[in-house]
């Protein structure tokens, strides 16, 4: 099976879905990992760090589309992208499926296997997929670390030799 992971062109976006790791496990059990050259860039890995595992860095991205048995990526593709795909294929990533009907219309003519990664079920079985609650998680401290930013008092109490600082008073909200 060769597995393909595209670059992400979503603007901002410094996630990938493989690391030079598990893309070396993916090999040793027999599978073939082509990335885009470039993929590990937002998250400090070079292509020779994949390259060190046994994947390929491919710099023609049409024909990593075009070869790939099962496509790994975070964000849906392009509607220009689906024609390179081959018919057969599987596209793993958060598609959000109820509002791009067109989109999954595109793929399923083409008769290529779509999984949405958002509709994995959050259940103790599938907890090794579930993507969503992962990113809540991490959403969540992001959010508390910028609102520490952006406040002008500090969270810790400290007790020093100089007197206490008595710690912000802050409301959390969140949800999922």
């Amino acid at each position: 099976m060769k597995i393909c992971v595209p670059r992400e062109t979503e603007s901002g976006e410094t996630r990938i879905p493989l690391i030079p790791a598990n893309a070396g496990d993916l090999i040793k059990a027999g599978a073939q990992v082509e990335i885009e050259s470039g993929l590990g860039k937002p998250c400090g890995y070079t292509d020779e760090d994949f390259t060190k595992v046994g994947a390929t860095a491919v710099s023609d991205r049409q024909s990593l589309f075009s070869s790939a048995d099962l496509i790994l990526r975070l964000h849906k593709p392009s509607s220009e992208e689906v024609p390179w795909l081959q018919s057969g294929a599987f596209h793993v990533s958060f598609l959000d499926p109820f509002n791009n009907f067109d989109l999954i219309r595109q793929l399923a003519e083409k008769k290529v296997t779509t999984f949405s990664m958002e509709m994995m079920p959050r259940i103790t079985r599938a907890q090794k997929m579930d993507a969503l609650s992962s990113q809540a998680n991490l959403g969540g401290y992001v959010a508390v670390i910028l609102g520490a930013h952006h406040l002008h008092k500090i969270f810790p109490m400290m007790m020093t030799a100089a007197g206490t600082i008595t710690p912000a008073r802050v409301f959390v909200l969140g949800a999922g």
